[in-house]
């Protein structure tokens, strides 16, 4: 019976993550952002402030953008807009791509950066410097961004970026501290689209993969204007030690920093006056979703935050400590308990294995889930369906999945330390397979307490 408990907690916990994937579809994002009334175009909701364009006064229109979303962004772009678009180039993830009538698709690599990725990029700033006052740009952002729009800055190559790239993934750099390097060594990234762009108008929407919905961190905020500095970058790459920093990239920052190379954008750059940008979809939505989905399966529910950042094993034990609080005292919340974060944290590489943020989390988990009853059900998934370079999301685990692992061979502590989740949950079958979800508003990660 116990474990049958478990079978239910488990579909429960797939279902509600679905409904937070589901309620972040970039394609009804747009739809409900944007509306065209014959010749007037409103951009905006209740929540946010609205843009009324009259299309009479533009003599092109363009949709540019990158991100794993950014196709379904483009289809529902081109329902509304239909044949008054002129052309469109986006960049997506391999296997990310539409059906697409009036926008040409690249398929690029995340999260390192490949040279599809940087022929599109150049495809989109030779069109953004060609628009005119009379150029209307709907630019399409999603989570992404910052690997798939790429054009290196200076001298700094493609493969050099690639290096700084995979070193900053393994020493535990936050998306926020990536971002600020990427920016200060790329011509595509902080505002520097909005600068190629000039002086048209654009209509920048963007759905958030970031912790706090930072613009400017969005896929590098490339039609945003940029917070950091090149000093900002120099003192990422000294914070974390870095070893063999191509010697072009360090160049290109120290000169920047030195003022011979020309900061990102600012705030108070009049580029920006043209620049309208709006956030369509966020992780908050997607926790409210999977809130209201588990309500619905008659549990007692408390979102922590969608704030959640930090070295995914840490957050892991937090978690699971929740969990153990319920069970034995039923605080914060009295079982059927239903515990949702959202966020991003990040894994500090130290073994050869394969996994992701999502799937290491919930390997940890499961070593704190020993000995719990078994009415306990944790999982963490990302949004996009995609954890690390894997073809899972994430992961559900319960008090019974080291157990599983061990009568397969596998023990659970020696996985976590080669951090190959991937590989024992492929053997305990606790994979969360969603397939590409068309999505990115970070993680979800669901407590469930029956």
């Amino acid at each position: 019976m116990e474990n049958e408990i478990i079978k239910q907690i488990r579909s429960e916990a797939a279902d509600m993550f679905m409904s937070s994937v589901e309620a972040v579809n970039p394609y009804h994002a747009v739809k409900r952002f944007v509306s065209v009334e014959g010749d007037r175009l409103v951009v905006g909701t209740e929540d946010q402030a609205t843009v009324e364009l009259d299309l009479r006064e533009y003599d092109r229109i363009s949709l540019v953008g990158g991100g794993k979303a950014t196709a379904p962004m483009a289809k529902a772009m081109e329902e509304l807009l239909g044949e008054r678009i002129n052309k469109g180039l986006i960049n997506v993830k391999y296997g990310f791509g539409a059906e697409l009538g009036l926008t040409e698709i690249t398929e690029a690599s995340h999260p390192l950066p490949d040279s599809s990725g940087v022929k599109g990029t150049t495809k989109i700033l030779d069109l953004l410097q060609t628009a005119g006052r009379k150029d209307l740009i709907f630019s399409l952002i999603s989570g992404g961004g910052s690997a798939l729009l790429v054009q290196p800055a200076g001298k700094v190559t493609l493969s050099e970026m690639q290096a700084l790239t995979q070193s900053l993934l393994e020493c535990g750099a936050s998306i926020d501290e990536m971002n600020t390097v990427r920016k200060h060594i790329s011509n595509s990234k902080g505002g520097q689209m909005a600068r190629a762009a000039i002086p048209a108008t654009t209509i920048n929407l963007m759905l958030s993969d970031v912790v706090g919905d930072s613009m400017d961190v969005i896929a590098s905020g490339p039609f945003v204007p940029d917070t950091s500095t090149f000093e900002d970058a120099l003192g990422i790459l000294k914070k974390y030690d870095l070893k063999d920093v191509p010697a072009a990239i360090q160049s290109h920052l120290e000169k920047g920093k030195e003022g011979l190379i020309p900061e990102t954008p600012k705030a108070d750059d009049p580029i920006f006056h043209s620049v309208h940008n709006f956030i369509i979809g966020s992780n908050i939505l997607a926790l409210k979703a999977a809130e209201d989905k588990a309500r619905e399966l008659g549990y007692n529910t408390l979102i922590l935050s969608s704030m959640v950042e930090g070295e995914t094993r840490e957050v892991a034990r937090v978690h699971t400590a929740i969990a153990k609080e319920i069970v034995k005292t039923g605080r914060p919340i009295p079982p059927p308990a239903c515990i949702i974060s959202g966020g991003e944290t990040t894994v500090t590489i130290r073994g050869k294995g394969l996994g992701g943020r999502n799937q290491e989390f919930c390997l940890a988990a499961a070593l704190d889930l020993i000995g719990l009853p078994q009415r306990v059900a944790l999982l963490s998934g990302g949004t996009d369906g995609d954890d690390g370079p894997t073809k899972a999301a994430g992961a559900i685990v319960d008090p019974l999945t080291v157990r599983r692992g061990k009568e397969a061979g596998a023990k659970a502590s020696d996985f976590l330390a080669n951090n190959d989740a991937y590989h024992f949950f492929k053997k305990t079958d606790d994979l969360l397979i969603t397939g590409p979800t068309d999505t990115n508003v970070m993680d979800v990660r669901l407590v469930l307490i029956r």
